[in-house]
C-alpha cells in the first residue's frame, strides 16, 4: 500500500470519518500472498485469509488439489470471522518435496506445518482426501485439534468405487470440467451452480499454483485406494475422535457416498450431520452461503 495512503486510512481511522472495514481489510483468497514455512525440510506453500485473531481454520485439499482450487465464496466466508489457513500439503503445487502415498504422512506432514506456524490449537476442515487427513489428525493430535468439519469424506473403507468413479469422470471428452461430473448432480440446477463454482475458483489469475501432475496423482491415488478399501469393522478411527464434528455431504455423493457419512455420524460420539438435497461430492460449493453459516455456526458455539 502507498504510504501516504496508508497514513491517510490510519488517521481517518482515528478520528472515525472511515468505516473500520476499510481501514481494517483482510485479505481474501483471490489476492492473498503466498507465503513460506519450513518444517521437517519441507518448504510448505500457503496463505492466510480473513481475521488475525481467533483459532484459526486449516483447510485439508482434495485428490491433486492445491490452494488455488477452493472456492472463494466458502474461504473468504469463514475469513470474516476466523483466520483461515490454506495450503500446499508437501509435494504439491508450490510446496517442495516428495508427496505421500499414505494418508498417515499426509497427516503428520500438515502437522509439522502448523506447528511450524506456532499454533497450539486449530479448527480442521477436510474435503474429500482432506476428510481422511482430518480424521487421522483428530486421534493423533486431540491436544492440538479442537473442531473438525468432514465434508464429502467417508470413513475407512468406504469408498470402494472411488477410483472407477473418477476414470469414468476424466475419460468424458465432452465436458468442460471434470468437476462438474464429479462434485454436482446432473440436474440443471446442480449443474449451473457447478459452472458458477468453477468460475469463482478461477478468479485468482496472479501467483496461481500449477495444475498438479502424476507426480502428485499417483501417490495421492495410491493412498486414497489404501484408505478406501482398508476395511474398519469397529471403526475404530470413528470412535477415536473425541472432538465436536460437523459432517457435511450432498444428497447424491456419487464418490464417496452419502451413506458414508450417515456411518460416521452414528460413530463419532460428539457428531452433527448436515445433507444437501440436489447436490454431490462438492455440496459445500453448490450450497455455499447456507454451508457457511451452518459451518460457522457450529465453530463459534
Amino acid at each position: 500500500m502507498n504510504k501516504h495512503l496508508k497514513s491517510l486510512l490510519l488517521l481517518a481511522e482515528t478520528l472515525s470519518i472511515v468505516e473500520p472495514s476499510v481501514a481494517n481489510s483482510i485479505e481474501k483468497l483471490e489476492t492473498a500472498p503466498t507465503k513460506f514455512v519450513e518444517a521437517n525440510g519441507i518448504k510448505f506453500s500457503y496463505r492466510q485469509i480473513g481475521k488475525s485473531t481467533g483459532i484459526p481454520l486449516i483447510l485439508l485439499q482434495h485428490f491433486t488439489g492445491t490452494m488455488d482450487n477452493w472456492d472463494p465464496a466458502v474461504v473468504n466466508g469463514f475469513g470474516n470471522e476466523r483466520p483461515v489457513i490454506v495450503f500446499n500439503n508437501t509435494g504439491v503445487g508450490s510446496t517442495s518435496g516428495q508427496v505421500p502415498d499414505n494418508v498417515r504422512q499426509m497427516s503428520t506432514d500438515a502437522q509439522a506445518l502448523i506447528d511450524a506456524l506456532g499454533y497450539k490449537k486449530v479448527d480442521l476442515l477436510g474435503f474429500s482426501l482432506g476428510g481422511y487427513v482430518a480424521q487421522e489428525m483428530a486421534v493423533q493430535r486431540p491436544d492440538l485439534v479442537r473442531k473438525v468439519i468432514l465434508a464429502g469424506t467417508s470413513n475407512q473403507g468406504g469408498g470402494e468405487h472411488l477410483m472407477k468413479v473418477l476414470g469414468e469422470a476424466f475419460s468424458q471428452k465432452d465436458s468442460p470440467d471434470p468437476r462438474l461430473h464429479l462434485f454436482f448432480t446432473q440436474s440443471k440446477e446442480s449443474q449451473e451452480a457447478g459452472k458458477l463454482f468453477i468460475k469463482r475458483a478461477s478468479a485468482r489469475t496472479i501467483d496461481r499454483d500449477p495444475a498438479s501432475g502424476e507426480n502428485v496423482s499417483n501417490p495421492q491415488a495410491k493412498a486414497l485406494i489404501t484408505w478406501a478399501n482398508t476395511k474398519d469393522p469397529e471403526n475404530k478411527i470413528l470412535k477415536s475422535i473425541n472432538q465436536p464434528v460437523l459432517i457435511v455431504n450432498g444428497s447424491n455423493d456419487i464418490m464417496l457416498g452419502s451413506d458414508n457419512s450417515v456411518t460416521m455420524f452414528k460413530q463419532i460420539k460428539n457428531a452433527q450431520l448436515v445433507m444437501y438435497p440436489d447436490s454431490g461430492h462438492g455440496s459445500i460449493f453448490q450450497y455455499h452461503e447456507q454451508f457457511v453459516i451452518a459451518a460457522n455456526n457450529f465453530l463459534n458455539h
